[in-house]
């Protein structure tokens, strides 16, 4: 940003500096962008979407729980919201590997596992770093009071996040389709 700005400054008084201020400012410009946080108008509903993005699987596991694959591309916000209210009772960083998110060795990338106590029982949250996305950036730790919505983490440049829907919660979304974080319902009642 501040290189931006002095090239632009400079660009003005002298027209060696201006070939430096158009890339500078569209990096900044880019990096503004990708790293937005606008404001939401909270949905209602037992789960919520924590990510922007598109629904990339829904799958019945073992345990009974169903998994809502979440893609978000560099184009989405990348600021992940708290499916439910409830208390983040573990947050746990595995390390991995970067393989794209969209491919299904990205079971085994680098990832953060939350776990939330609410009232419908233990819900977990998986955020996926991706081939680009090398961060992943908790923003509270293990014991925080949430609220349905509440800003908890972020993802850089290009990720997953999957939802673990407890036994007996259907999905209401379907494979394709659009979420936004915050306002996307995830269960059917």
């Amino acid at each position: 940003m501040a290189t931006a700005a002095v090239s632009l400054a400079k660009a003005r008084r002298s027209g060696r500096w201006a070939a430096a201020a158009v890339p500078a400012t569209a990096l900044a410009a880019g990096m503004l962008w990708f790293f937005r946080d606008p404001e939401r108008e909270i949905a209602t509903g037992r789960v919520i979407s924590p990510a922007d993005g598109v629904v990339q699987s829904i799958m019945p596991w073992k345990d009974g729980r169903t998994r809502v694959a979440i893609f978000m591309s560099p184009l989405n916000v990348h600021v992940n919201r708290a499916p439910l209210a409830g208390t983040v009772t573990s947050v746990e960083h595995i390390p991995g590997g970067y393989v794209p998110a969209f491919n299904k060795e990205s079971e085994f990338n680098e990832r953060v596992v939350w776990h939330f106590d609410t009232e419908i029982g233990d819900v977990e949250m998986v955020q996926i770093a991706g081939a680009v996305a090398r961060r992943i950036v908790p923003y509270v730790p293990q014991g925080t009071k949430v609220e349905q919505g509440e800003r908890i983490g972020l993802i850089r440049f290009g990720s997953r996040v999957d939802v673990y829907l407890p036994e007996g919660v259907e999905a209401a979304v379907e494979v394709g389709q659009p979420t936004r974080a915050g306002e996307t319902r995830l269960d059917r009642d």
